[in-house]
Parts: structure tokens; sequence; C-alpha cells
């Protein structure tokens, strides 16, 4: 299925607006955890006319550095294109406002994540040694192993 961007509006949502909680939590593990950022972030939805289908949280690491804190997609629109149009969004955005990198973090067992973000421009340049292990209160699994590391990964911009 080929989608067009036409189909679809992409806004930032107001900073007093209601968090989106239910997308966010598909990335995520807890509303604790993404409060530890989430007001920090700039929002965005992608709406496809009836409803919103994915969000983006990005966050300034730095004056050259945005980092993309939270990226999901619901469910019925996985495998479709969508997270790669959100990351060419975020691309543009950290262009738009003069950043170099484009970074992100995730868990050393999310294989199709890793592969995702590397389809996409991104190289792995570091670990978080035991920080799912260090900022979550249980053990989460995920493809059967026990999250540890965080990897990181950076697209450059110039």
């Amino acid at each position: 299925m080929s989608l067009q961007m036409e189909q679809y509006t992409f806004n930032r949502i107001e900073k007093d607006s209601e968090i989106p909680y239910g997308l966010l939590l598909l990335a995520d593990e807890t509303t604790e955890a993404i409060d530890q950022y989430i007001f920090k972030c700039n929002i965005y939805l992608l709406h496809d006319g009836t409803e919103n289908i994915a969000v983006m949280a990005l966050y300034k690491n730095s004056d050259t550095e945005l980092e993309i804190k939270n990226i999901a997609v619901i469910e019925s629109y996985r495998s479709k294109g969508i997270g790669s149009i959100l990351m060419d969004k975020a691309k543009a955005i950290a262009r738009d406002n003069h950043y170099e990198t484009l970074s992100v973090g995730t868990s050393d067992t999310g294989f199709q994540q890793i592969r995702f973000y590397e389809k996409n421009g991104f190289n792995k340049t570091g670990i978080r040694k035991d920080f799912f292990i260090e900022n979550y209160p249980s053990p989460i699994y995920e493809n059967g192993l026990q999250m540890r590391d965080m990897i990181i990964l950076e697209c450059p911009l110039s």
C-alpha cells in the first residue's frame, strides 16, 4: 500500500493540550516513565481524518542535537510507511531548527526498532548500560528477552 502525506495531517500539540498517553504507551512501558520526559518535549500527532494514528515526542538535548523520546504508530497502521513519514518529519523539524544530529534510544532487545532506525539513516553510536534495569521498577521483556541496555542511534543531518 502506497501512502501519501496528503491523506494525513501532522501537527504539534499545544503545551496545555491533553497528553496522548494512549499512543505514547505503545512505545513506553508506563505513564511514570513518560512523565519523566514528556513535559519537556514538543509532541506531534499524525491524524488520518478520523483518528490520531501516530505520535512523536521530540526533546532538545543541546543546541546541536534533537532527540526522539517517543515514537509510536497504532497497530492497524504499522508496516505501511507511517514510521518513515514520522522520521522524515523529525529530520525536517531538526534541520529547520538548525540541529546537526537527530538521536534516539531503544532497547537492546528491540531488534525490529533498531532495523527500522538503521533503514531510516541512523547509526549505532553508544550504549547506556543497565538503563532499563535502573529506570523501571519491574523487569521488562521484549522478544522473550529482558530489556537491559539502551542502544543509542544517531542520524547526522548535514
